[in-house]
């Protein structure tokens, strides 16, 4: 697209607020015409007209990183470097989730039920499976680790196969997660209806509040993970694509890729463990 021509990936990576403002805008425009050209299959017509927009600035951030990997010499650097090129995905993430969250809350019941059917029906699968049974904190911490590291490796896959593929998926991750925010939100100032006053307004941005830290807690730790396996897939596939095996770039690319899975793999743990035995202290 236009916009993030001008924008750059340089400059995206040194002004990351311009990149949120960015996927705030795919998001918004990918509900609006969803809602008006395809509204029978709007969610998930919203999910590929985001991915659509954002696959050009996905796609350049991910060459800027490798290039990054061919230049720099100490393995410290080059995963430092990373760190900016992790902030753009973030920043863009996080711009989805803002963007789908407003439109969740402010849109009329009948058109955030067409706008979220499909990622709705798929929380409450999720919720279903976790409920069901007598499952031990252990049961959920492997069941959400297994579900977690099958995300990274699809991230991981359709990297590879597809160049920037892993944004569709942590765009669906970002509509699922939107859909659950504003859900709840919504649950929650159902009971500050029949306040008026400061009173309505304090409950209103308690409510907003709560539901984000809830949901984000354990979930920035899951899709900052997911991100650096996508950015391990895209290396790997540009390595494949432009070097010959053996090449002492390729190997460079390839080595880079699997201190990322590592470390992706890591972080995927770290936030089950937050997900099953800090989030529910907390909430």
């Amino acid at each position: 697209m236009v916009l993030e021509s001008l924008i750059g990936v340089k400059f995206a990576e040194r002004k990351p607020f311009h990149v949120f403002l960015l996927g705030f805008l795919y998001a918004t425009v990918a509900v609006f015409l969803g809602l008006w050209i395809f509204r029978s299959e709007a969610s998930m017509i919203v999910v590929f007209l985001t991915v659509m927009a954002s696959i050009p600035l996905v796609y350049a951030t991910l060459r800027y990183e490798a290039q990054r990997d061919l230049k720099e010499k100490k393995e410290s650097k080059i995963l430092k470097g990373h760190l900016y090129g992790l902030r753009v995905f973030v920043f863009l993430f996080f711009g989805y989730v803002g963007a789908l969250v407003v439109w969740y809350l402010c849109l009329p019941a009948d058109l955030v039920a067409d706008l979220f059917a499909t990622q709705v029906a798929t929380i409450q699968a999720i919720n279903g499976n976790l409920t069901s049974g007598n499952a031990t904190s252990w049961t959920f911490l492997s069941a959400i680790i297994g579900n977690n590291l099958k995300v990274l490796f699809f991230c991981v896959f359709f990297s590879f196969f597809y160049g920037a593929g892993a944004i569709f998926i942590l765009t669906w991750n970002a509509s699922v997660i939107s859909a659950a925010i504003g859900g709840f939100i919504r649950d929650r100032l159902s009971s500050y209806a029949g306040a008026v006053g400061f009173a309505k307004v304090a409950g209103y941005f308690g409510a907003v509040s709560f539901g984000l830290l809830r949901y984000m807690t354990h979930g920035v730790l899951e899709i900052v993970a997911y991100f650096i396996g996508g950015m391990a897939g895209g290396l790997i596939s540009l390595g494949v694509l432009h070097y010959k095996m053996g090449n002492k770039k390729f190997k460079i690319l390839m080595k880079d890729s699997v201190n990322l899975l590592i470390i992706a793999i890591l972080v995927i743990i770290f936030a089950g463990l937050v997900e099953v035995y800090i989030t529910p202290l907390m909430f």
